[in-house]
């Protein structure tokens, strides 16, 4: 079976059996603030399996993306040398929300891998947490395992947990003995030797661990299980390792054609990096497809560190250009099942190109400041770099600390691991700390609003109204002068806090959209709505206690602040207007990189390698304001996703969408799945003007524009300051920038000849050479303030002084309110 063949096998198996079919998640996870990266097939139904959400099936299955590459687990050291181990791998998974449980998992398991795959029941172990007899009898009395083969194990090999907090509990795994024709060995040897190899595991969820390492249980015992991918196919496709699987050996191939060591050769170092590169490809190609730029921080520090990891190994292997951008068409044609990567495959390669460019140039400049940090060391009469000192190298200079090790054993130096170490991990926590804090804020102000009760998803009806006179107070927390927030019954004037309502005419933050803003009033009070966002499907609405009070079961009436939710209409509906005359203008290998729709402005990132030309530039300008002038209805309707996806919508690779998507299309421009606020009609929006134009990250620049009155006072502004200089000037508007021109050019001269009359002032012009000198132990020394000289005329000064002097010393010194020159 190949790849395509096994995954599909999988998902055919389970939803035949009542799982509804789940596309994977993004690798970015939508609403869980303890995760960099989805690192197991469970991540996106962790509020299912914790009662917060309602899932709309009891039984789900899915082939999920995933990333291992921080916290518990990380196998980011391990790729390369092991033949089982990737950062990116896909898990295939079956879940039950409290409909199934281990019966019924455990026979799931056994007809799949025995009756449809056909692997041989000789050959197979299940093992089980060492306490969970209840696994062990239904493993002996379901499959055909003698108990001999059923194995007890220990909390390190058979209790699962997603994290150090979270769902979690014992579970149950399935191993094939690789090398049933040799003699038997006991379990400890066969699994320590990967001889007996794992492919599957079943977790029994029946457990919330929370920070204290307190083990709740859950309100519906679950189960999730996650059978490696990669895995399986090295299994079924009968080979020894996961790369070489039809998953990996195209890559692989590619690669070593590239750097000219084919892989599998007799150079053991050299498939090493091969491995490295070709798992690490695989992990950019789909952060990068997921909305994920290389940056310093968070997310993108991630994948730049593995971005220059593949190419450091590419340098191992003799390649001295850029080549990990030219993998990028391979990988996208061996993982055809995921579209976004050929969708975004332009635009990645030259994100790719433009960091591979860049990290080259670090490491030839890196390297000098490794030998400036040897020679202090040494200097100072030091063996060893400090921890900090290497960290700072690896961190501001870019340099992998594998290099840094490098050249230090060549200069017969060491480096102090823990203090590296101990700096790694505190840079780790500010990454972890940063990527978690908003999202953290949330769903603690979801928590506190009951207390910790759970509510029940807000209603929206925002799109068609921004007034509403029906909706109740469902939940409210107060927020205490260190920012925290305690539920209450009631909140009244002069406080701040949060609350939830049954449901809701405003907009929450999301798809770059700013939440709304208004008021909400009782019968006994009104309220400030200063922010709105949302956390688990709850809209949480920040108030501000204007007059009164608002308790929680009082009827509300509630406004939007429609002039402010009108601008930002007009702002989202150009956002996509701009995407589409963007890659009119520029070619589909532009995509959105990240957006920002406010009332007063619109910022729109995208991948691109180069600055706009004036001309392009001004043709992106004029296709939107066509557009706009051309007063086409909006057409904004709900569909399913793949209809939609069929139908042409343009998706944005890293959001996550369910079975019913919104359809927002401008007729002859745009079509993109979108839920955020749009205007009715083109012609709503008024004016466009790009304001600004800039580079954010590594291919990827940056556009600001205004729309609708945002444009009337801009031009309105301008026509002010050009009358002003106008008048200024005294000439006539068409004289403007040549007049300007003549007086720079005037201005020039006139410094110039002003530098030259000081120059000769301050030096005593050109008879006088010594004037001020005096003697210090015979040595003529000459010394002279300058009061208000620039700093560089300081400069010219000395030279003429030092020249006039001969041999002998020059000292020249200016002062000003703040400082002083010498």
């Amino acid at each position: 079976m190949n790849g395509r063949d096994i995954r599909q096998s999988y998902l055919d198996f389970f939803v035949e059996r009542g799982h509804r079919l789940t596309a994977s998640a993004p690798l970015v996870p939508q609403s869980d603030p303890t995760l960099l990266f989805v690192n197991a097939g469970m991540v996106p139904f962790k509020n299912y399996f914790l009662g917060e959400e309602t899932p709309p099936s009891p039984r789900a299955t899915s082939a999920q993306k995933c990333l291992r590459v921080s916290g518990k687990h990380n196998d980011l050291e391990n790729v390369g040398p092991s033949h089982r181990h990737q950062t990116f791998f896909e898990m295939l998974g079956n879940f039950s929300f409290g409909d199934y449980f281990k019966a019924e998992a455990i026979e799931f398991a056994w007809d799949l891998v025995v009756g449809v795959w056909g692997l041989d029941p000789e050959h197979l172990y299940a093992t089980v947490y060492e306490q969970d007899d209840e696994a062990y009898e239904l493993w002996v009395k379901i499959s055909s395992l003698p108990p001999e083969r059923v194995v007890r194990c220990g909390k390190k090999d058979n209790f699962w947990s997603m994290g150090d907090t979270g769902p979690c509990g014992p579970c149950s795994e399935l191993h094939i003995d690789r090398f049933p024709d040799q003699p038997a060995v006991d379990w400890g040897t066969g699994s320590d030797s990967g001889r007996y190899f794992e492919f599957w595991n079943l977790v029994f969820m029946q457990f919330d661990c929370n920070e204290d390492g307190v083990l709740t249980p859950l309100p519906n015992p679950s189960i999730d299980t996650g059978c490696g991918f990669e895995r399986i196919a090295s299994v079924l496709q009968g080979v020894g390792s996961n790369y070489q699987t039809d998953v990996f050996q195209p890559i692989l191939a590619h690669a070593g054609e590239l750097a000219r060591v084919p892989y599998g050769g007799s150079d053991e170092s050299g498939d090493v990096s091969l491995r490295v590169i070709a798992d690490h490809v695989r992990a950019v190609g789909f952060l990068l497809a997921d909305g994920i730029i290389p940056s310093n921080e968070g997310r993108g520090y991630v994948l730049r560190r593995i971005l220059r990891r593949a190419v450091r190994h590419g340098m191992r292997l003799g390649l001295e250009e850029p080549f990990l951008h030219d993998l990028l068409p391979t990988l996208a044609k061996t993982m055809n099942t995921y579209t976004e990567l050929e969708a975004t495959r332009e635009a990645s390669a030259a994100t790719v190109l433009a960091e591979e460019e860049k990290f080259l140039s670090t490491v030839a400049a890196g390297a000098g400041h490794v030998q400036a940090a040897i020679d202090r060391a040494r200097s100072e009469g030091r063996t060893s770099l400090a921890g900090e000192e290497a960290f700072r190298l690896y961190d501001t200079h870019g340099l992998p600390v594998e290099m840094i090790r490098e050249i230090l054993e060549e200069e017969a130096l060491t480096v102090d691991e823990v203090g590296f170490d101990a700096a790694l991990g505190a840079q780790r926590q500010r990454s972890r700390s940063a990527a978690s804090r908003s999202q953290g804020d949330l769903a603690s102000q979801r928590r506190a609003l009951t207390g910790g009760e759970e509510l029940a998803a807000t209603g929206f009806s925002g799109y068609d109204y921004v007034r509403d006179t029906g909706g109740r107070i469902v939940g409210a927390a107060r927020e205490d002068a260190d920012g925290g927030l305690e539920a209450v019954d009631a909140l009244s004037a002069g406080e701040t806090g949060v609350v939830a309502l049954d449901r809701t005419v405003f907009y929450a933050e999301s798809g770059g959209q700013v939440g709304d803003t208004g008021s909400l009033v009782s019968a006994n009070g009104r309220a400030e709505v200063v922010d709105t966002q949302k956390d688990a499907g709850i809209y949480l609405h920040r108030i501000e206690i204007v007059e009164g009070s608002l308790r929680v079961g009082d009827e509300i009436e509630q406004d939007v602040d429609s002039r402010r939710r009108r601008s930002t209409e007009r702002n989202h509906t150009a956002t996509h207007l701009l995407h589409a005359a963007l890659r009119a203008q520029l070619g589909t290998r532009v995509r959105q990189a990240g957006s920002l729709v406010h009332p007063d402005r619109l910022r729109f990132d995208y991948t691109h390698d180069r600055p706009l030309r004036l001309t392009q530039r001004e043709a992106i300008e004029d296709q939107v304001l066509e557009w706009i002038r051309s007063a086409v209805g909006t057409e904004i309707v709900e569909k399913s996703y793949d209809e939609a996806i069929a139908g042409g919508a343009m998706a944005l690779f890293g959001e996550k969408y369910g079975d019913r998507v919104r359809t927002v299309t401008v007729p002859g421009s745009s079509v993109e799945l979108c839920g955020g606020c749009h205007v009715r009609n083109t012609g709503e929006i008024g004016g466009f003007r790009i304001v600004g134009e800039r580079g954010v990250a590594s291919g990827v620049r940056r556009i600001e524009a205004v729309t609708g009155e945002a444009v009337e006072s801009l031009s309105r502004s301008e026509h002010h300051v050009l009358a002003d200089v106008r008048e200024q000037l005294a000439v006539g508007e068409t004289r403007i920038v040549e007049e300007i021109a003549d007086l720079k050019a005037r201005l020039r001269d006139t410094q110039r000849e002003l530098k030259s009359l000081r120059l000769k002032q301050l030096t005593g012009g050109d008879d006088e050479t010594s004037s001020g000198e005096s003697r210090v132990d015979g040595v003529k020394v000459l010394f002279r303030e300058v009061p208000g000289t620039p700093f560089d005329e300081l400069r010219t000064l000395a030279d003429v002084l030092r020249q006039r002097l001969g041999s002998g010393v020059v000292v020249v010194g200016a002062s000003t309110d703040d400082r002083v020159s010498l």
